[in-house]
């Protein structure tokens, strides 16, 4: 990875172990939201929630197209967590921090939720943007459209980037779109659009720092 100047990171499962179990309050959320404006049971709601998921790429895309589901009503009732689970990683923030080049975070979540678990992760300050699905139209990934409308903000070359994501179907894109693709914390088939795998992102990233920095 020599060429990369701009790293995009994923956020969550990736900036933080999926061990944690942050999504399962995000879920519960999910289900109470749908079960509250459609006028289904938890039951019946949870099924939609993993169906639209399936579908969409997310589940808000899902109520957006069948439901009309205002989504930044949506993102501000589902991240309404506890973020007492998640702790700062120094490890992480320094090898992050030595990375050369530019570095952004790009998730399905809308960037002030992604503010909150950076902060409690101890990662603020180390990002040079953090774009949400809000930043993307509310087009999820894996969708081209929603990286290609991202990565325009920054005039990306995505010939120098690199792309880290738990999710393998959101590095297809990035892959056909030229830039290194990293799943972290992910176990899956060998796929020809994976350059590299990683559960300790930490060491991974230690690995790419010029030689010479601290």
């Amino acid at each position: 990875m020599a060429h990369v100047n701009v790293w995009v990171f994923d956020l969550d499962n990736t900036l933080y172990p999926p061990e944690i179990r942050l999504f399962d309050q995000i879920e519960q959320k999910m289900r109470q939201y749908i079960s509250e404006h459609l006028s289904v049971d938890l039951e019946e709601a949870d099924d939609l929630r993993a169906q639209y998921w399936r579908e969409h790429g997310t589940t808000l895309a899902g109520l957006m197209a069948h439901h009309a589901i205002d989504p930044m009503h949506f993102l501000d009732a589902v991240h309404d967590i506890d973020f007492t689970a998640l702790t700062p990683d120094p490890e992480l923030g320094a090898s992050i921090a030595r990375l050369p080049g530019q570095k952004v975070i790009y998730t399905n979540g809308d960037s002030a939720y992604a503010a909150r678990v950076l902060a409690a992760r101890g990662l603020e300050g180390l990002f040079d943007a953090i774009f949400g699905i809000e930043d993307a139209g509310f087009v999820p990934k894996p969708q081209r459209v929603a990286f290609e409308t991202v990565f325009a903000k920054i005039d990306l070359e995505t010939e120098r980037a690199a792309m880290f994501e738990d999710d393998i179907r959101n590095l297809r894109v990035p892959h056909a779109m030229g830039m290194r693709t990293v799943l972290v914390h992910t176990d899956g088939p060998e796929e020809d659009h994976i350059h590299h795998r990683t559960t300790d992102l930490p060491h991974f990233l230690s690995q790419l720092a010029p030689p010479g920095l601290p």
